[in-house]
């Protein structure tokens, strides 16, 4: 009787045991499951905004942004002539730090009336302005743009993933740079054929832009930026693209620490589908049942025990 009794309890020892592995190994791989946010829901524009160059808000010009096939189209069937009719469509939550992922194509010829510099151009604005918050004539929002370019099959490279600066700078190679324009060291991808594309946004740290599974672009310090003087022959020509040059120089080299994402519409038809992101900003106490083992921002406000 005596050893009956000493066999069960080692066999209950046994079994809280593992019971307690059990509970730990799920507790843990729940923390580690990455919980993406699908930002088109392949049916309809629901939950973006959209504003063109002298429009009012959500009007779609043209029809020109679509949900079609699961796909995010721009598309310039309606148009005779491009007519500066800049656009973008902008999802309705800002965020700081995050993981972006999309797969994009171009389509068709670029629309009669685009500059010659956006054949093939296409781009993600990243820490933007809200919809609502441009001037009516604004052509761009301030914003980092990741700037999507194609090959014209000419020879030459064209590099995509590059960074783009409307009303903006940033520091590049541990110094502030100027230039609007900044290429990655990606390949040229000719032809129209289907592009995967990641954003890896640490706020106002810094930015990583990677293409096929290849770190292609790094820079840190997003912010605001100055205002042109033909003394410092350099910095923002803020009526050029329709910005308000009182309400943003006054915020000069303030660093952008989140922002809206925002498709962009620029003369040259193009495709987006699969646009997600993973939020790296949350609670960061074990204890909480919403604790994220992938975040590196804290936000324990949001913390549910």
């Amino acid at each position: 009787m005596t050893h009956y009794l000493k066999l069960s309890s080692s066999f209950l020892l046994i079994l809280l045991v593992i019971s307690s592995c059990k509970s730990i190994k799920t507790k843990e791989s729940i923390s580690q499951k990455e919980d993406w946010i699908q930002l088109f829901n392949g049916k309809n524009l629901d939950d973006w905004d959209i504003k063109f160059t002298g429009e009012k808000l959500n009007h779609n010009y043209k029809n020109t942004f679509r949900a079609e096939n699961n796909m995010l189209r721009v598309v310039y069937d309606d148009y005779e002539n491009f007519d500066n009719k800049f656009g973008h469509l902008y999802y309705k939550t800002p965020y700081s730090y995050y993981k972006l992922v999309f797969d994009y194509r171009f389509t068709g010829t670029q629309t009669k009336g685009g500059s010659t510099s956006n054949n093939r151009n296409s781009g993600v604005m990243l820490h933007s302005q809200s919809a609502e918050s441009n001037e009516f004539n604004q052509n761009f929002p301030v914003s980092i743009e990741f700037q999507l370019l194609g090959g014209l099959n000419n020879n030459q490279e064209r590099p995509t993933a590059n960074v783009c600066t409307p009303g903006t700078i940033l520091t590049y190679n541990n110094k502030v740079d100027y230039k609007h324009c900044i290429n990655s060291n990606s390949k040229t991808y000719n032809g129209n054929q289907w592009v995967h594309a990641e954003a890896i946004v640490k706020g106002g740290e810094s930015m990583t832009f990677i293409i096929e599974n290849d770190t292609v672009l790094k820079f840190k310090k997003p912010q605001i930026g100055e205002t042109f003087t033909k003394k410092k022959k350099r910095g923002e020509r803020w009526e050029k693209w329709g910005m308000n040059q009182n309400k943003w120089e006054q915020k000069t080299k303030e660093i952008i620490t989140q922002g809206y994402i925002a498709l962009q519409a620029e003369s040259q038809p193009v495709d987006f589908k699969n646009i997600k992101l993973l939020n790296l900003c949350g609670c960061k106490d074990p204890k909480a049942k919403n604790y994220k083992s992938y975040y590196i921002k804290e936000n324990n406000t949001d913390c549910e025990y």
